[in-house]
Parts: structure tokens; C-alpha cells; sequence
């Protein structure tokens, strides 16, 4: 092989290098995985945290839950070796839910590991909460996260994504999506199977009290 091909592909694998680590860099931070963003949905948050310390452990992981966009239910999926605890408290400012006017609403969930429980070097682990209902359509849900390790250090993921470059600490975040259209048909279909259903229901029945009837009328003298 002449000097130039060599010379040709050793800069495709720099320039290869150069695209895959900082994509890999980015992606090394907490962040959240709905199941789905439906407004007026309940779903399933999955944040993933990363260890990124080799000589620590993460032991343990606060989430920060919205105050103006409150979520009135938060449950936690059990993982083995952590305890989950959702801390509700009172909201800064009352908040209109459907009609109802919240002054308490949960504020954050605690996620401490067992000490061998913790999330080693090269490890992951990921927490499930069970939310609901989402907000309005075009809500973006900032969930900020810290992270503790066992040498005593804090990461704050809390910075909101404002634009095209993603800052250094980001926070796990989501955006509310409206309903689609066949979301509102599947409401309809089961609106109408129901509806069926019941016409089922009381065309049975009718044809019970008829048929008693009749015989009634037959026994008679």
C-alpha cells in the first residue's frame, strides 16, 4: 500500500474519532425516557444514570418534580438494593388542575443505594416513576437530577437545553405532545363498543321479560 492511502485513511479514522467521542461524551449524563408525552396521559419516566467517576460509586440520585406544572401522582418501581421515597410538600404558588386548586403536590423523589448497591465504574442504572396526568400540550417538563457519589461530591444535572448546543450539565427534560388523532378515535371506538354493549344488554333483558310473559299468559285458565 502506497503512503497516500495509508495517509488517506488514518485521517478518516481521526476524523472518525473526532465524531464519535464527543457524541459519546454528551451522552454520559442522567437523563429521562418517557413512555409516552401524551397531554392528560400517564406514563412511565425512566431516568438512566451513569457512573462517571472510576475511583467512586453513585449512591444516591434526587430528582426535582415541576412546581408550576405539578404532577398530582408519582409512584416508584422498586429496584433492587435502593429505597425510593417521594417527598410532597407545598407548592409555592397554587396551582389549577382540571378545576381543583392544588397547594401540595410531590416535590421530589430520594433514591439512596444499599452500599452494595451502589453504581460502579462503567455501570448504569435506571429508576422507573410512574407520573400523571401530563400537562397541557407544549409544556416542557425540566426534571432536574442530582447525583451523589461516595467520595462526597454533588453533580447537579440542572441546566435547562435552551438551544443547539447542550450545556455542561444538563438537566433531564421532556416536552408535552398534544393527543393524536387516533388516540381520539380509539376514545370514540370504546365510547361506542360500550354503547353497544349495553343495547346488548338491555335487548336481552327485554327479550327475558317477554318470553315470561307469554308463558304467564299460556298457564292461565
Amino acid at each position: 500500500m502506497s503512503r497516500l492511502p495509508l495517509r488517506a485513511a488514518s485521517a478518516a479514522l481521526v476524523g472518525l474519532g473526532l465524531v464519535v467521542l464527543p457524541a459519546a461524551a454528551a451522552s454520559a449524563h442522567v437523563r429521562v425516557i418517557p413512555e409516552t408525552t401524551t397531554a392528560g396521559a400517564w406514563t412511565v419516566l425512566t431516568f438512566r444514570v451513569p457512573n462517571e467517576k472510576d475511583a467512586a460509586t453513585t449512591t444516591k440520585v434526587v430528582i426535582d418534580l415541576p412546581t408550576d406544572t405539578p404532577l398530582t401522582h408519582v409512584g416508584t418501581r422498586p429496584v433492587p438494593g435502593w429505597t425510593a421515597e417521594v417527598q410532597t410538600g407545598t407548592l409555592p404558588t397554587p396551582v389549577d388542575v382540571e378545576g381543583a386548586t392544588i397547594t401540595q403536590a410531590p416535590l421530589h423523589v430520594v433514591l439512596t443505594a444499599d452500599p452494595d448497591a451502589a453504581i460502579g465504574a462503567g455501570q448504569f442504572q435506571e429508576f422507573e416513576l410512574q407520573v400523571g396526568p401530563l400537562p397541557a400540550a407544549g409544556t416542557q417538563l425540566v426534571l432536574p437530577a442530582h447525583q451523589t457519589y461516595s467520595d462526597g461530591t454533588v453533580v447537579d444535572w440542572d441546566e435547562p437545553t435552551t438551544g443547539a448546543d447542550e450545556p455542561e450539565n444538563p438537566a433531564p427534560e421532556l416536552t408535552v405532545t398534544a393527543a393524536s388523532p387516533s388516540d381520539s378515535s380509539g376514545s370514540s371506538s370504546d365510547l361506542a363498543l360500550w354503547f353497544g354493549i349495553g343495547g346488548l344488554v338491555l335487548g336481552a333483558a327485554a327479550l327475558v321479560v317477554a318470553l315470561v310473559t307469554g308463558r304467564r299468559r299460556q298457564v292461565q285458565p
